[in-house]
């Protein structure tokens, strides 16, 4: 391979999609105690963990450090190879300037290598997708720098929409206001989130109730698909598989019989939107 792709835990990539990736850990405090996520999707007790949501677990997260970059990059430099890695969006944490400070570092130290930070301006699916793209550019035979600069183009289509079942998971992490969360919670609105242009989270609409909720993340696909060879459909939830099946549905009526993979969200943003977090991920022609 020219260049070595890095993605971390919450990439949210099942193992079928992890050919030529390789991924950092993400840590957390559960209720106090130090966890460690690896990004093993595939095996992640999804239920067990929303279920704990649900029953008042105390879960906090934190950004990957500067230290982990370099530890992970530093060989693969040594070896010859030049890296890319895609972040999680700089609008919601400081992993991304972690990213830049070790590339920045280690760029330095080994100055004919090249490593490049993604800044995803998304994260799930929202990043993880990308980090996809990249290793198949690398299989193909392109340089890191030609790669990074198609990645980079990528992160304007990468569209990923979503709703939340509880708004007082936003409310706790700061995106939605304690009266929003309170009405909200009242008058059964569900609002339709998305990834800005700037990598925050930002509201593109609410409806009331469930299913109008996930109708509303179809008419997204609809609205902005690109029908293309590339494109790579993905949908995560927070331990509602059959609200996640429905969304499938609503997008084949769209486009019948397009691939799409649903897994279960992963725990490191999971605790950020909550149990009932269902999202849908696409190539799109705008944000």
């Amino acid at each position: 391979m020219s260049f070595i792709v890095f993605a971390d835990g919450s990439a949210n990539l099942p193992g079928k999609m992890l050919e030529g990736i390789r991924l950092l850990p993400c840590n957390y405090r559960l209720n106090g105690q130090e966890r460690t996520y690896l990004g093993d999707v595939d095996h992640f007790d999804a239920h067990g963990f929303y279920e704990g949501l649900r029953s008042g677990w105390d879960i906090r997260t934190s950004l990957l450090n500067t230290e982990l970059f370099m530890t992970h990059f530093a060989p693969v430099l040594k070896e010859g190879h030049d890296v890319i890695y895609v972040s999680m969006s700089s609008g919601i944490s400081g992993t991304f300037n972690a990213a830049m400070i070790a590339a920045r570092d280690l760029m330095e130290e080994y100055p004919h290598r090249f490593v490049h930070v993604v800044d995803s301006h998304g994260c799930g699916f929202g990043h993880g997708l990308l980090a996809v793209k990249a290793a198949e550019l690398s299989r193909q035979g392109l340089s890191a720098r030609e790669a990074a600069a198609i990645v980079d183009e990528e992160v304007a289509h990468s569209c990923q929409y979503f709703t939340v079942d509880d708004l007082n998971y936003l409310k706790k992490t700061g995106r939605v206001s304690g009266t929003t969360a309170a009405i909200g919670s009242v008058l059964n609105i569900k609002p339709i989130l998305y990834g800005d242009k700037t990598g925050h989270i930002a509201s593109c609409g609410k409806v009331r109730g469930r299913k109008r909720a996930i109708k509303a993340l179809a008419e997204k696909y609809r609205e902005k698909r690109i029908d293309s060879p590339e494109q790579r459909i993905a949908i995560s939830h927070g331990d509602c598989l059959k609200d996640a099946e429905t969304l499938a549905g609503l997008v084949r009526e769209i486009t019948p019989g397009i691939d799409i993979t649903i897994c279960q969200h992963e725990p490191f943003s999971g605790a950020h939107v909550g149990p009932g977090m269902l999202g849908l991920f696409f190539r799109g022609s705008e944000r």
